[in-house]
């Protein structure tokens, strides 16, 4: 079978066999530093100037080398005041969690297998429209900018997966599907009702989710009964209990593509939550977009990136990729350009991130956010800032109710330094916003998976789809537009100074908050 849990990806193996050596080495390293302070203070009073000494050297060397490394200043302070502070500790677990082991094992499988897929892209056309953004994402993640696409914006997640259900039931050829998550349940047997009646006609079906996603939505028997009814499936980063506690990387993405000709992505994963089945944290907002076209062929290349590097024997022929990846039948002169771009923890380039920087330092009469998690660098927060003092309109939308109140507090830790530079914070109210996208100026928009996060814009793997003088642009104006209405503003009350132990828990929050 094809990537069943019968057959255990390569990844999976490589993670369970790091994660054992992650949790002994995690616990040593701290039953280490507890047994050097208590013979520090006990029984080595004569050897502590010597140890202390010698701990601080190799500290300090270490820090070095992290100062030295081509990242933002926010991703390094906290591992330098770390290690400084407790350095076995402090060392340990930057090797752990800062330095990833098998990050370059997974480099230079994702590498091999987009040598095999990129050049399907193609060139694309010039965004005349797109401020330079366009030409830094094809630049640096590879994916083209398109035209002859339709989009369609979708304001709730129920909307969208109705839209799917009716094309994934007419689809033809292959359906792929690759989410964060997703929960047995209504939504899903939904959705896999359809995916196994196109299996008997004949339709090739892939499954693709994150294990650590989908923990609690389904069980280990959960890609073995897709197998048993024809439907392919793989699961990235299998997590073994207790072993695989220290991955960062994650796939977050959201993509689901029919025959190569229609797309959707978007904020909502396939969990009867994101659809208001149920209320876990009051309303659930969450939006997407279909896509209709050319750019489909970005969404195919997305997946196949990840369906591939899962497994480093069963891999697609050149015969298939041509097959998925072939001329369709587009449609014909569609207003605007749209560009489906992932982003990868692998290649350094943080392009979410620097897409999102672009888009509020190109706007020029407004800029509006949406995020469930508001946990940014200085960079990011310089950007928003910057742009509010200049005159543009920058306002965020985040949750009015949390679904991780830890997460939260930080969330709102970095209200202040914002709303105090006149970007403008609102709350949703009905409960839990989950939806990832921008817009800017009546003219350009985002909508993916991104969220303003260091998980999503550091971390995991992720994708999105930048757009540019297409009508969706202007119904996700609309969206924000009813959106604000149903939230309450708190700029005021985080524009003014706080008490200095409320400040001083804000700082602690922010300055280990890419930690989390």
């Amino acid at each position: 079978m094809d990537g069943g849990l019968e057959v255990e990806t390569y990844e999976g193996k490589q993670k369970s066999k790091n994660g054992i050596k992650r949790l002994i080495f995690s616990v040593l390293s701290i039953l280490l530093q507890v047994v050097f302070l208590v013979l520090i203070f006990t029984r080595l009073n004569e050897y502590a100037s010597i140890i202390d000494w010698t701990t601080r050297v190799l500290a300090i060397l270490l820090v070095l080398f992290i100062y030295s490394q081509n990242q933002t200043a926010t991703m390094k302070v906290p591992w330098i005041i770390l290690i400084l502070a407790f350095p076995i500790l402090g060392v340990a677990l930057y090797f752990l969690v800062g330095l990833n082991g098998g990050t370059k094992k997974m480099k230079r499988r994702y590498d091999e297998v987009d040598e095999k897929l990129f050049k399907y892209l193609g060139e694309g056309v010039k965004n005349p429209d797109g401020r330079g953004i366009s030409e830094y994402i094809h630049k640096y993640s590879g994916y083209p900018v398109y035209e002859n696409t339709e989009v369609k914006y979708f304001d709730e997640a129920i909307k969208g997966l109705d839209s799917q259900l009716h094309d994934l039931a007419l689809a033809k050829d292959f359906i792929f599907m690759e989410y964060h998550a997703i929960e047995d349940k209504e939504a899903w047997q939904k959705i896999q009702t359809v995916l196994e009646e196109r299996v008997k006609a004949g339709v090739e079906v892939r499954v693709f989710y994150d294990d650590m996603g989908s923990i609690g939505f389904v069980n280990m028997s959960f890609a073995k009964k897709l197998e048993a009814v024809g439907i392919k499936c793989r699961v990235f980063n299998p997590l073994m209990p207790g072993l695989n506690m220290f991955l960062n990387n994650r796939d977050h993405r959201k993509i689901t593509v029919i025959d190569g000709k229609i797309g959707y992505t978007g904020g909502y994963n396939l969990a009867n939550e994101y659809f208001n089945f149920t209320h876990p944290y009051g309303e659930w907002k969450d939006t997407g977009i279909r896509i209709c076209g050319q750019a489909v062929r970005s969404l195919t290349v997305s997946f196949l990136e990840m369906w591939n590097a899962s497994s480093k024997e069963e891999r697609d022929s050149e015969e298939n990729l041509a097959f998925y990846l072939k001329d369709r039948n587009y449609p014909k002169n569609c207003a605007g350009y749209i560009q489906p771009y992932a982003d990868s923890p692998l290649d350094g380039e943080q392009v979410g991130e620097e897409v999102y920087i672009s888009m509020v330092n190109k706007a020029e009469r407004y800029c509006y956010f949406m995020t469930p998690y508001l946990i940014i660098t200085d960079e990011l927060a310089h950007a928003l800032s910057l742009a509010s003092k200049r005159g543009v309109d920058v306002r965020i939308v985040t949750p009015g109710i949390p679904d991780k109140k830890p997460i939260y507090r930080v969330t709102r830790s970095f209200y202040n330094v914002l709303a105090e530079n006149g970007v403008r914070i609102f709350e949703w109210t009905p409960g839990f916003c989950h939806a990832k996208m921008s817009v800017a100026d009546d003219r350009l928009a985002t909508c993916g998976t991104i969220n303003l996060d260091y998980r999503s814009l550091y971390h995991h793997f992720e994708n999105g789809c930048f757009m540019t003088d297409v009508p969706a642009v202007l119904s996700i104006k609309e969206d924000f537009d009813e959106t604000f209405r149903q939230c309450r503003e708190v700029t005021e009350k985080y524009s003014v100074k706080w008490s200095a132990p409320h400040r001083l828990s804000q700082m602690i929050m922010r300055l280990f908050a890419q930690l989390l």
